[in-house]
């Protein structure tokens, strides 16, 4: 990737290394897009946000990436989504950032909700891509969301013993989450993704992050509860063969945001799972538009 890829220092988890890459060196004058990508994934899965060159003259694009995924470390060995909301605030004031619009994809979408209820001042937006804001709950099952239970604790169960330091992720999981998340991948991105994959849980250790990875997905708490208390505007994306969240949920959802100054949902016809990797187009020009908006 031909972007600014670091990790900065920070104190949480008992002192933490995070990956962040910049799509290019960073501008005072441009409000900043945090953007937060997938269930392991890494900020690789922002290469098309980073190749749009509309949107990275509107935004500086930062993706920083969550516990358990990319160049991420900590100390403790375990961890939550508050978690990375709470790395991904320290991560901004140590770069000396004070105010960011925050997209994320899936995972990424709760992430961001978490870091603008943990720090209204610093979070100017919010854009939600195919996520939920629930527990993988009966009530999303009902909404046509898929059974997060079902799907994920047989990966829960098979990464549960230790294993050599020859391990990597096997094949199988990394096309199950890409055939799930945007209904399978042409030959030459799969053949990228197996090798980012390998990279990243590699070992004991990287079995062990993918693992509590897929606990944290699993068995979340959801943030029904808190929505109203979220004060910032949001901008809710969400594609129609979405194979793991539904619109409908989306729908129901997006009125829980009861104080945002506008709370919108944009339906993209057409659009998968991993919407920022699907519809980059959609995704950025809707991104332009509401940074534009609200910085």
């Amino acid at each position: 990737m031909s972007n600014v890829e670091q990790t900065v220092e920070i104190p949480h988890l008992g002192g933490s290394t995070v990956g962040y890459t910049f799509g290019r060196p960073y501008d005072p004058a441009l409000p900043t897009l945090v953007l937060i990508n997938s269930y392991t994934t890494s900020a690789e899965l922002f290469r098309p946000q980073f190749a749009d060159t509309a949107l990275g003259s509107a935004a500086n694009l930062l993706a920083i990436e969550p516990y358990g995924h990319g160049r991420t470390r900590s100390t403790y060995q375990h961890f939550t989504y508050w978690d990375s909301a709470v790395a991904n605030l320290q991560v901004l004031a140590a770069l000396g950032i004070d105010g960011a619009f925050v997209l994320g994809t899936s995972q990424g979408g709760w992430v961001a909700a978490r870091m603008a209820l943990l720090a209204p001042d610093v979070v100017k937006g919010l854009i939600p891509l195919g996520t939920s804001m629930d527990f993988e709950s009966p009530r999303s099952v009902d909404l046509g969301c898929w059974d997060g239970v079902g799907f994920n604790t047989p990966t829960i169960d098979a990464l549960a013993d230790p294993v050599g330091e020859d391990w990597v992720v096997p094949d199988e999981f990394v096309d199950g989450v890409f055939d799930t998340a945007i209904g399978g991948l042409p030959a030459e991105e799969r053949a990228f993704w197996l090798t980012t994959y390998r990279a990243n849980y590699a070992g004991d250790a990287g079995r062990h992050r993918l693992r509590v990875s897929t606990v944290n997905l699993r068995d979340r708490d959801g943030l029904h509860g808190r929505l109203d208390e979220v004060r910032c505007p949001v901008l809710w994306l969400h594609g129609t063969a979405d194979q793991v969240y539904s619109v409908a949920n989306a729908q129901e959802e997006i009125q829980m945001f009861t104080r945002s100054p506008e709370a919108r949902l944009e339906v993209i016809e057409g659009g998968q799972h991993f919407l920022s990797a699907s519809n980059p187009l959609e995704v950025g020009s809707a991104a332009i538009e509401f940074v534009k908006r609200w910085a």
